[in-house]
């Protein structure tokens, strides 16, 4: 957010009036969603006081469901790499089978919304508040969260509704009911409502406010840049909040122009704007990578030892790694429920096919891309990162700006180029789904849809007058009651994405992923199963016995 003042301008009271007001809306929503927490004791022969877990309870049930998704399916995650890749490129796939886009654009579709500002920003963020231990634990988070994401992906497209017009509906709104449909039709009511306002709340603050704050943030280190090497001033303008309010009214238009479109105009943007803005910010990590590949082992070394050693830092381990969580989780959207409303537009006969496709997304965006921003980070270090170390810091993306400045002088304005394209195509892609929570609430009609739209492009325009700090922890706070619900009802139907999982890698060794599964008499899908699991058994051995 802007800071200078401006004399003889109200807009700066207007911005601190709104900034204080979001502020407590945001520490009472922080407080109702973090405040529960959960103490593990250790025990003997541990010293005493010693925890396992003392952080919030909406953070450690996160951490299990997904280590447990882990184990129940038996790594699935990390033996399946050629079924993904298959499916990636379409090999089982053809024009007839139901939905609307194709396995590639539902990937990127996806991606844009996690690949993005929380690479750049969000990394950042962990990294000055964590230490280069945050590292760590945002990666293992990310290992796991693959799995998640592929029981809520699968899931997404089983429970999914295509309409007489050939819309798909689909997500979390589909199979939450189905999976707590036991408790009665009232409380089912409520748990999904409570979903739809938390991912529609994320959807606007963390698709939204956030996006066009941090790419605000970008533009004015990218401004501070030119006006070092020009030795001139010509870009001062930029802090202040009246260009601040500018910028925010320009990007709304944008986005504006775009989220008029449905899945299918998001699939096609996404799959030309996300290789293009991923290639330049991935090649620039290479560079700097190269540049100190004598320094690597420093670095993870850093990373390493920092995940057990957390002086300083408000919980100290324990404190890292809820930072490391949460980071990975705003970055690669793991058990939000928000991948599967994008996956399940996919043209498929065989829920599980996403699934699989959808295990890509935590990898490329957290194991590889946060990776590779955190190394950035640590090579240059910055004086910023160590001030703010157990702090945090205001402007995380600028701080990234002047991890590059060292290696890439110049970079900076690249950068804001590209954390726009980033913000930009997160934007359109959140904005599809907070309007699939909308609709689940208030209905779907023109009018309704655009008073939603008109509340993303609104936000877009706060979110460049109000502080980062508020808005991140709101963020978090959203997201993590997403995953409260959504992984609960994922848990409840994990055996039958179990199901389908089976019969889809039985199907392929015997030659059969072109065949409608629902049209294959029981006795052949059951055979197949139990001849596959003989003859090729994958993960541990209680997948052999018959369910």
């Amino acid at each position: 957010m802007a800071e200078v003042e401006e004399t003889g301008n109200g807009l700066q009271g207007v911005a601190d009036t709104i900034d204080e007001w979001f502020g407590e809306i945001t520490g009472f929503f922080v407080n109702l969603i973090f405040g529960t927490n959960v103490e593990i004791p250790l025990g003997a022969p541990f010293p005493e006081g010693t925890t396992l877990w003392d952080g919030p309870l909406v953070v450690l049930w996160a951490i299990v469901a997904a280590i447990g998704f882990t184990i129940y399916f038996g790594f699935v995650q990390f033996r399946t790499a050629p079924v993904t890749f298959e499916i990636v490129r379409g090999k089982w796939t053809t024009e007839d089978d139901p939905g609307e886009v194709t396995h590639f654009q539902a990937l990127t579709a996806a991606v844009s919304g996690t690949v993005g500002l929380g690479n750049i920003a969000g990394v950042a963020a962990a990294v000055s508040l964590g230490g280069p231990g945050a590292t760590f634990w945002m990666i293992l988070a990310g290992l796991f969260g693959m799995c998640t994401k592929f029981v809520e992906c699968t899931l997404g497209v089983k429970y999914r509704h295509i309409d007489e017009n050939g819309i798909v509906h689909g997500g979390p709104f589909k199979y939450l009911p189905v999976a707590f449909r036991k408790l009665g039709r009232l409380p089912v009511l409520i748990i999904t409502g409570v979903f739809a306002i938390s991912i529609m709340l994320f959807g606007i603050i963390g698709g939204g406010m956030f996006q066009a704050n941090q790419t605000y943030g970008a533009i004015e280190s990218a401004g501070s840049t030119l006006d070092e090497m020009t030795g001139t001033s010509a870009f001062a303008f930029l802090g202040t909040d009246t260009s601040a309010f500018i910028f925010g009214l320009i990007f709304a238009g944008l986005v504006a122009l775009v989220i008029i479109g449905g899945i299918r105009r998001i699939g096609s943007a996404t799959a030309k704007i996300v290789p293009t803005m991923a290639g330049i910010y991935v090649l620039a990590c290479l560079i700097v990578i190269a540049v100190n590949i004598t320094n690597i082992g420093d670095a993870f070394g850093a990373i390493i030892s920092g995940a057990f050693t957390a002086e300083g830092i408000t919980g100290g381990v324990i404190g890292v790694i809820i930072i490391g969580v949460q980071r990975a989780a705003f970055s690669n959207e793991a058990g939000i429920g928000s991948a599967p409303i994008a996956h399940s537009a996919v043209k498929t006969r065989r829920p599980v096919s996403e699934g699989f496709n959808a295990i890509l997304e935590p990898f490329i965006d957290t194991v590889v891309v946060c990776t590779m921003t955190a190394l950035v980070i640590i090579f240059a270090w910055p004086a910023d990162y160590e001030e703010a170390i157990g702090v945090g810091h205001d402007n995380p993306v600028g701080l990234t700006a002047a991890s590059f400045e060292t290696f890439l002088p110049g970079f900076s304005v690249v950068l804001a180029i590209c954390v726009a394209l980033f913000a930009f195509s997160t934007l359109i892609t959140w904005s599809y789904y907070g309007i699939q929570a909308w609709r689940y609430l208030v209905g779907m009609s023109k009018t309704k849809d655009l008073i939603f739209r008109s509340i993303i492009c609104v936000m877009i325009v706060i979110g460049c007058m109000v502080s980062f700090g508020n808005i991140i922890d709101f963020a978090d706070s959203a997201l993590f009651l997403c995953i409260f619900i959504n992984v609960v009802g994922c848990v409840i139907l994990a055996p039958k994405v179990k199901e389908e999982m089976k019969q889809y890698l039985a199907d392929r060794a015997a030659g059969r992923l072109f065949e409608d599964p629902n049209e294959l008499p029981s006795d052949t899908r059951e055979m197949a199963i139990l001849e596959f699991l003989q003859d090729k058994p994958y993960g541990t051995s209680f997948e052999k016995r018959r369910d």
